[in-house]
This record gives C-alpha cells, sequence and structure tokens, in this order.
C-alpha cells in the first residue's frame, strides 16, 4: 500500500468513526423525553398534575404508535436518505419537547408521547440501526453494535444527570422541571443539527430486479416486499423476540431483591444504576468482542449465552435464597443481567450475517424492531400477574422459569438461525 493509499484509508477510517460518535450522540439523547419518567417521575407528578394512571396511559400509547407505527416504518426506512431521517426525527423529538415544557393539558401530554412515539421508534430507531450496520464491515458488526450500546449508555447518564443537576440547582421547582425538559430539547436539537451535516446520504436504489428503471416510491415499497418475504429476517426477528422477552424480566430483579431478601432503600438506588447503566456499558463492547472474536458469529454467540442463561437461572431459582446475604443475591442478579445485556447489545447484528442487500437494510432492521421489541406489550403483564397471583418467593420462581422458557425458546431459535447462516454461506461459496 503506498503513501496515497494510507493516507484515504486513514481518513475513511476517521471520517467513518465520527459519524459513528454523531450516531452515539443521537442514540444518546433522543429517548429522554419520551423516558421523561426516569428522572423526573415525581415532578411531573407535582408540576405538571399527572397521577400514576396517567403517566402510565402516555407511555401505553407510545407503545402502541410504536407498534403500529413500525409497521409503515418497513417501507419508509429505505423511501428517503438516512442523513434527512435521522436529523428530521432528532430536531421533531426536541419540538415536542419544547412543548412538553409548557406543562400542556393531559390530552396535549397524551398527544405529544405519540408523536415523540413517530419521531423516535418509527422514524428514527430503524435508520440508526441501518445506519450503523453499513458503517462496518462483516467481521465488525458483533463490535460496532456493542460499541452503540456502551456509548448510548455513557452519554445517557451524563445527559440524566446534567438535567438533574440543573433541575436541583433551580430549588427542585416547577421551573427547574421545565429548565430540565429543555436541556433535554436542546441537546437533541443541536444532535440533530449536527447530524444533519455529518451524516452520509444514502444510494437509493431505483431499478427492479430486471434492471429496469423505476422512481423511488415503488423501488422503497419492493424493497418492503423484498424484506418481508426473505425468511431469515424474520428468524433474526424472533431472535431478538426472546432476548427480549427474558430482558424484560430483568426489571423484576429489584422487587425480588427487596422482598425476598429485604433490600435497603439505600441500595436501591444504587443496584438500579448499575443495572440500567453500568451493565449496559459493560455488556455492550462485552458482547461484541465475543462475537466477533471468540464465536466469529453473532448468531452462534446468542445461542451459547441463551444457554448460559438458562443454566444460570436454573441455579438461581434452586438457591436457598432465605439464608443468602443481600450482596449475593445482588451479584448474582447482576451477573444474569451481563449475560442478557451483552445478548441485547449486538442482536441486531445477524442482519448481516444473513446478507441482507444493503438497500433493504431499513426495512430488515423495521421488521427486527417490531417482531424483536414486540414482548413489551405482554411480558411486563404477564411477569406481573405471576407475582399478584403467588406473593413472594414462589411467584418470583415462576418469573424466573419463564425466563428459562423463553431462553430456551431462543435457543432452538438461534440454533435454527446459525443452520440458516450456515446454507447461505455454503450457497455463496459455490
Amino acid at each position: 500500500m503506498n503513501e496515497k493509499e494510507l493516507q484515504i484509508k486513514t481518513k475513511y477510517a476517521c471520517n467513518r468513526w465520527f459519524t459513528f460518535a454523531i450516531l452515539v450522540l443521537g442514540a444518546g439523547t433522543i429517548f429522554k423525553l419520551s423516558s421523561l419518567k426516569d428522572a423526573f417521575y415525581i415532578p411531573m407528578q407535582q408540576y405538571m398534575g399527572l397521577n400514576h394512571t396517567q403517566i402510565g396511559m402516555a407511555l401505553s400509547t407510545y407503545g402502541m404508535v410504536q407498534t403500529v407505527g413500525l409497521i409503515f416504518s418497513i417501507y419508509l426506512a429505505d423511501r428517503f436518505s438516512k442523513k434527512y431521517m435521522i436529523s428530521f426525527s432528532l430536531i421533531g423529538v426536541g419540538l415536542v419537547g419544547i412543548y412538553l415544557s409548557t406543562f400542556p393539558p393531559y390530552a396535549g401530554f397524551l398527544a405529544a408521547f405519540a408523536v415523540l412515539a413517530i419521531f423516535g421508534e418509527v422514524i428514527y430507531w430503524p435508520v440508526l440501526l441501518k445506519a450503523v450496520r453499513l458503517i462496518a464491515t462483516e467481521k465488525e458488526q458483533g463490535r460496532i453494535f456493542g460499541f452503540l450500546e456502551a456509548g448510548r449508555g455513557i452519554v445517557d447518564t451524563i445527559v440524566a444527570f446534567s438535567a438533574l443537576a440543573i433541575f436541583s440547582a433551580m430549588g427542585e421547582s416547577a421551573q427547574g422541571l421545565k429548565a430540565g425538559i429543555l436541556f433535554f430539547s436542546a441537546v437533541v436539537i443541536v444532535v440533530g443539527i449536527i447530524s444533519f451535516f455529518t451524516v452520509p446520504h444514502d444510494e437509493i436504489k431505483e431499478v427492479n430486479e430486471s434492471g429496469e428503471k423505476i422512481g423511488k416510491n415503488a423501488a422503497a415499497f419492493q424493497g418492503m416486499i423484498n424484506a418481508i418475504k426473505m425468511k431469515e429476517i424474520w428468524v433474526v426477528a424472533f431472535t431478538i423476540f426472546s432476548v427480549y422477552c427474558v430482558y424484560c424480566g430483568l426489571t423484576y430483579f429489584i422487587p425480588f431483591l427487596s422482598d425476598v431478601y429485604a433490600m435497603p432503600a439505600t441500595l436501591v438506588g444504587a443496584y438500579g444504576i448499575i443495572n440500567q447503566y453500568g451493565l449496559k456499558m459493560v455488556g455492550g463492547p462485552v458482547g461484541g468482542f465475543l462475537a466477533d472474536k471468540v464465536t466469529k458469529s453473532t448468531a452462534k454467540y446468542i445461542r451459547a449465552a441463551f444457554v448460559v442463561a438458562a443454566i444460570a437461572m436454573t441455579i438461581i431459582i434452586f438457591l436457598p435464597h432465605e439464608s443468602m446475604s443481600i450482596y449475593t443475591g445482588m451479584s448474582l442478579t447482576l451477573g444474569f443481567g451481563a449475560i442478557i445485556f451483552t445478548m441485547r447489545a449486538v442482536f441486531f447484528a445477524p442482519m448481516d450475517e444473513i446478507k441482507v442487500p444493503k438497500e433493504i437494510s431499513g426495512a430488515a432492521m423495521s421488521i427486527g424492531s417490531l417482531v424483536g421489541y414486540f414482548p413489551s406489550t405482554f411480558a411486563y403483564t404477564l411477569y406481573g400477574s405471576m407475582l399478584d397471583k403467588s406473593p413472594g418467593l414462589s411467584g418470583y420462581k415462576m418469573v424466573f422459569m419463564t425466563m428459562v422458557g423463553f431462553s430456551i425458546l431462543g435457543f432452538f431459535i438461534s440454533s435454527y438461525l446459525v443452520r440458516v447462516i450456515k446454507r447461505k454461506q455454503a450457497e455463496d461459496a459455490r
């Protein structure tokens, strides 16, 4: 390689990682407003006049719009350039945040969350995943998605604590809450503007399978149909589905430690931060490294992790929790959570292993998101009903056994995915 070629390669690598850094900034800020409850649940009740049911209804509205909207995203994600989709959605979320800072009436609050779902989940998220997939080589897929998850955790933490600091500095008042919301809004708008000038355009393919020139609408529609008909995408989607079913169960580790181990209130906050942010930051790079360097296949890594998760949770179920220390319980649950976070960080990476054509990457990610995140519509209700029907340790064991069941289901689906990938590799080698 001569000096000029080396300079070109170095410049490309720098541009690529700079673009990735901007994508991480967006991914770490765009959901702060839709997750306002995480930092400001009590202030929202005090100063926005919302009760538990109203906040819950807003989150349910968000979830329903997300589920329906992702169906349309299968078409939209490849219809427009990612430069416009990413910057438009980020700025749109920021503008909705400015509206929320006015403390609108409840109907307006619900409408705002519906629009946040459209911008964040329908327009932004599948296109972000598409952009991340396209920015890395085939051998870097696990690491790039792992770094995305870790980067999100870091940005998420910094932005959230900055908003809390603003709220605290303004006397934890209504004006402080407004300032915190406006801070979230300003950050996401600035990242949206930067994204417009840094994220590259897509090359939208305007020819059909016969090589005939067609319009962008027809090309996007044809891409959507091709993605829907590609069964390998659905196998990846249901692999994600299985991981997410287990992931939803992690929510119940906090009440488990509180009810069974009598975890003090002072430890609840520390455990929650480690569980939500710490594991995300560690699990992302670890999962990516193991997938790329050890198993050399994200699908194989996920399959192996399902086995480890099922065995680990089975052991946890049969341990004598009543006689164990709180720190042992915390270590066990955090260890299990770390396994799931390594899977969650890379579960979209197999889209590259199944050779999804680049021009339908957006549609593929939309299908993966639609099916993969669907457990959020029923898993929490399922697990919660188990705890209500069987209070105490017996209820938690039912939840944990269900998580083992989903892990076993995931093992079989991911095993089939590995076979599908091997078959495609054999076909390509002919």
